[in-house]
């Protein structure tokens, strides 16, 4: 399963892929990238059980039989770790050093999150979607609870409606353990962390939920108000990356070489990828492949005439989204170590 991806981190499994190695629009499930925050649990398909309570008329439970039996949909979905790109911020910070490759796109095959809710009956007070997963253990960051605790997010009501797919497939295969087997959420256009894992529970709960991985972890400072507040990680934010040619590569001169990679964004489509030779002094526009598809990701490529001269160059790749926004130049500190989307230059040299 692990072959070929680099591995951050043995236990809890935390494994990235090369992105040098992106060749298609579809991650292959070997190479799709693992995050782990516990040990992965070990699930009977026969004695699981997903339930449904809290603020609804009628809470229930499905087995994984009865799931399968459930009218399914299939979409694509890009996700991303909060912390992919974190290797590159200076000055070093904790957390799993993901280079660029914490980060995939497949074919997800489930059922609608919103066709449970319609059958438990959601209350009028109903605000939030509560997703826990089945694997747990005791946080190693402070300030932290006493004891173990399961992976949990919450999301608001009308996004849980409005696109989560519980998926007990991935690129047509029924998902692995380190995917999340029996099943999973798909939070499309969202940062992975809210994508759970190993489900096995979902409550619907009348006020915001603060649980460790929503309040604490999966953080960063709003100041869309009068003052900053601490608010949960949710949408994707616009980016570009280089596939490549490799930070440190060599490539010949006076030759045509193709830098490539992909670009996504969790509010809005891709519809300009720019490439820049100059630190950013003159941008050319690369060429957009396939179609825009809402939540996934777009690749890209240009077709680089590389100087006759040997010596060090300087790549930059941009994205700008339906909005008309780029990628930021610079990063905020306000992030923390998450939501890494300012501009990556990497160094290749020319021989």
């Amino acid at each position: 399963m692990s072959e070929g991806l680099i591995v951050r981190e043995q236990e809890p499994l935390n494994l990235e892929m090369p992105f040098s190695s992106l060749s298609g629009f579809i991650t292959p499930n070997e190479s799709f990238y693992v995050r782990c925050h516990f040990p992965i649990p070990e699930i009977s398909a026969e004695e699981w059980r997903l339930t449904v309570e809290g603020e609804v008329g009628a809470p229930f439970e499905l087995s994984y039989d009865e799931l399968l039996g459930m009218e399914s949909r299939t979409i694509a979905a890009t996700l991303e770790c909060a912390g992919n790109n974190r290797i590159f911020l200076e000055p070093k910070v904790k957390g799993v050093q993901w280079g660029l490759g914490a980060v995939g796109n497949a074919s997800w095959t489930g059922v609608p999150l919103s066709a449970l809710l319609d059958r438990s009956g959601l209350k009028s007070n109903a605000l939030e979607v509560i997703l826990e997963g089945a694997d747990e253990g005791e946080v190693d960051k402070t300030p932290k609870p006493a004891g173990k605790i399961s992976f949990c997010r919450s999301l608001p009501l009308k996004k849980a409606i409005e696109d989560v797919l519980l998926a007990y497939k991935m690129n047509g295969e029924k998902l692995s353990a380190t995917h999340g087997f029996p099943l999973r959420a798909i939070v499309p256009g969202w940062y992975a962390m809210a994508s759970v894992k190993w489900l096995r529970r979902i409550v619907v709960t009348d006020k915001p939920f603060n649980g460790f991985y929503q309040s604490l972890d999966y953080t960063y400072w709003d100041r869309s108000g009068p003052l900053p507040t601490l608010a949960p990680l949710a949408e994707q934010q616009t980016k570009a990356e280089i596939a490549r040619p490799e930070n440190g590569e060599t490539v010949a001169a006076n030759s045509v070489y193709r830098v490539h990679g992909a670009a996504w964004s969790g509010t809005a489509e891709i519809t300009r990828v720019e490439v820049s030779f100059d630190l950013g002094g003159s941008w050319q526009d690369a060429k957009l492949l396939g179609e825009p598809l809402k939540n996934a990701w777009r690749l890209w490529e240009y077709e680089w005439q590389t100087p006759a001269k040997a010596g060090r160059h300087t790549i930059i790749a941009r994205a700008t989204d339906s909005h008309g926004i780029p990628q930021p130049v610079d990063r905020s500190g306000d992030r923390g170590t998450y939501m890494i989307n300012h501009l990556l230059p990497l160094e290749v040299d020319v021989s």
